[in-house]
């Protein structure tokens, strides 16, 4: 019997006892005021929450925003932003090095940290969310869960490619413990959360 072999076999003779999983009845979360803790949460983070009935709401608000100047691309199915760009699925990820906002569908929401789930087939491009100056994503409140617990038991249900939890603007305190938003990533997120959806 080779070293390799030994070793294999010790290890599959003295396996540990199997034990039940640990209670987590203590984390469950009431879903009351879920979306209002969302938008609670994310402007603790330094994010903004709109409460909209209709995507045609989101193009009055961002209308009204006077940062929105260059490029703006656009991947909301139904959603009428003036000069916007809808379609990137072909651009390689350096033709988005100067989009100005950026603004996509999540997946679902997280109540307790204002995070959503993108998945890359709501960003286009990997690298979109993270490279435009600023970010704006569209959701249904009916997607918004209390706690990362149920945000896990959805990821569990549904096989993803590639996703990603964001939460809030880019930000950091690494240097003198001095908070600057907009650090490696965009300078403000902004969630328009759908509640006739």
């Amino acid at each position: 019997m080779s070293s390799r072999e030994k070793i294999l076999l010790a290890v599959s003779q003295n396996q540990p006892e199997r034990v039940l999983l640990p209670d987590i009845s203590l984390f469950e979360r009431k879903a009351t005021g879920t979306v209002q803790k969302f938008g609670a949460a994310l402007s603790s983070i330094g994010g903004k929450a709109y409460y909209i009935n209709d995507l045609t709401e989101i193009g009055i608000i961002i209308a009204g925003i006077p940062a929105i100047n260059g490029r703006v691309v656009n991947l909301v199915d139904g959603l009428p932003i003036k000069n916007a760009e809808n379609i990137i699925y072909h651009l390689a990820a350096h033709d988005l090095q100067n989009v100005e906002w950026a603004i996509l569908k999540a997946n679902f929401g997280v109540a307790e940290n204002g995070a959503v789930w993108i998945t890359e087939d709501c960003m286009g491009q990997r690298v979109l969310p993270f490279i435009c100056q600023h970010l704006a994503v569209v959701i249904n409140q009916k997607d918004i869960v209390p706690a990362m617990h149920e945000a896990y038991e959805l990821l569990s249900r549904k096989p993803y490619d590639y996703g990603c939890f964001i939460a809030g603007p880019s930000k950091t305190a690494d240097i003198e413990q001095s908070l600057v938003i907009g650090a490696h990533g965009p300078r403000s997120m902004t969630v328009f959360i759908l509640l006739n959806e």
